[in-house]
């Protein structure tokens, strides 16, 4: 493979970097470097033609109304589910856990970017799931106000 095929397959596994790349916000030679490819010189230049060749980030614009559900908890069955994940439901039953959904102009990438920002704020995940319109994410109880906080920031 060329350094260029090498870097952009480098760059692929690292998404947090392509996002980056494509709103002009990297450092070129640290992404190099941090990539590990090969000369950090020809990297670079590769990363530079890769993110020309990117089209420029644009924030996604999303509505959509966020809630949060106290009491959450694993439940037998999903009749009354709010999530559902594998083999595992979770209703507000009483539980220990918090969720918080987002409905409408929601799809799997704004999961991700739920995701991401929940990360960021150190917020645990219990579970995640998202379908055509609406996302739902388990959290810590005491961590339902700054989950909130960061699904309505994401959406």
């Amino acid at each position: 493979m060329t350094v260029a095929a090498d870097t952009r397959e480098a760059v692929r596994e690292h998404p947090f970097l392509e996002t980056a790349l494509r709103a002009g916000v990297v450092n070129y030679t640290a992404a190099a470097r941090f990539l590990d490819v090969g000369d950090v010189e020809a990297v670079t230049a590769a990363l530079r033609r890769y993110a020309e060749e990117r089209a420029e980030y644009e924030p996604p614009n999303r509505r959509a109304s966020v809630s949060m559900k106290s009491g959450v908890g694993p439940v037998d069955g999903d009749s009354e589910a709010l999530l559902v994940v594998g083999d595992t439901a979770f209703a507000a039953d009483g539980g220990d856990s918090t969720a918080v959904v987002a409905s409408g102009d929601v799809d799997a990438e704004a999961l991700a970017d739920v995701l991401g920002r929940l990360r960021t704020a150190e917020v645990g995940v219990e579970a995640a799931a998202g379908a055509d319109g609406t996302l739902a994410v388990v959290v810590g109880r005491r961590d339902g106000a700054n989950a909130v906080r960061a699904v309505e920031d994401a959406v």
